[in-house]
């Protein structure tokens, strides 16, 4: 069982061990490559015990980078989970369902990330915004939050089952040869195109344009762009830009 495509990305752990856990989480579902983006304290000896010597190649290659964009940004299918649901996060995919998205990108042979936050406070808005889609692990409601490698696992465990099962429908011919999704990097690129047009044209109103901007964030992660459709956008948003910037000349002279 190989997840080669997946990349599981965890925000500002703040226990080692936790990490080592997640660590085994994904060594037993056959995914090589995890993130640690602003890690509390990151000490690899204290991860080491709760690896497992199975998890130890994966321990030695885990990266640690600056920013969730960082981590992220070469990725073409990007999926934030939380356990906190209601107010803007909306549209919650259920694992079955996310797994599905991240089996149809590890077919065409695009990477996919799997985002999870701090063991206390989980994903802040801000970086759940990064992200195309939210997933949420039903639990009880006494319970919701789930131990960190427990809710890698259980991610992970979908995924791979989601790949057999794809795997079994489609003809081996088929695999690979629809035109790849683009990024999150060229998504977040995409949006800042996008708010400075709609900023331009007097769209965008308020103190808070990132908020005015979910329903278009939502929109483009729904329709996975593949890259001559974001070439199409970042087209329009130029041609708007240079025809309200020539509006504005005009009515200067």
């Amino acid at each position: 069982m190989e997840q080669s495509n997946v990349r599981v990305v965890l925000v500002n752990t703040r226990f080692p061990e936790n990490v080592g856990m997640a660590v085994r989480a994904c060594a037993n579902m056959g995914c090589n490559d995890l993130r640690l983006v602003t890690p509390e304290r990151w000490i690899p000896e204290k991860a080491a015990p709760l690896a497992t010597p199975k998890g130890q190649d994966l321990l030695h290659r885990v990266q640690v980078q600056e920013s969730l964009l960082e981590a992220i940004g070469s990725c073409h299918c990007t999926i934030a989970t939380t356990a906190r649901t209601g107010g803007w996060r909306k549209a919650l995919l259920n694992p079955w369902e996310a797994a599905a998205l991240v089996a149809e990108a590890q077919l065409k042979g695009e990477k996919a990330a799997l985002v999870f936050g701090s063991e206390d406070r989980g994903l802040e808005n801000s970086e759940i915004e990064l992200c195309q889609h939210i997933a949420t692990i039903p639990t009880s409601g006494l319970a919701s939050s789930l131990n960190l490698a427990q809710a890698v696992l259980l991610m992970l465990y979908e995924c791979a089952k989601a790949v057999r099962t794809k795997e079994g429908s489609l003809p081996k011919d088929h695999l690979g040869q629809d035109e790849a999704h683009i990024t999150a990097e060229d998504g977040e690129r995409l949006m800042g195109a996008w708010e400075e047009a709609l900023t331009r044209l007097d769209v965008l109103h308020g103190n808070n344009p990132a908020y005015f901007l979910m329903p278009w964030r939502r929109f483009f992660a729904r329709a996975r762009l593949r890259h001559h459709e974001y070439d199409a956008f970042m087209g329009l948003c130029r041609q708007i830009l240079s025809r309200v910037a020539k509006k504005e000349q005009k009515g200067t002279k």
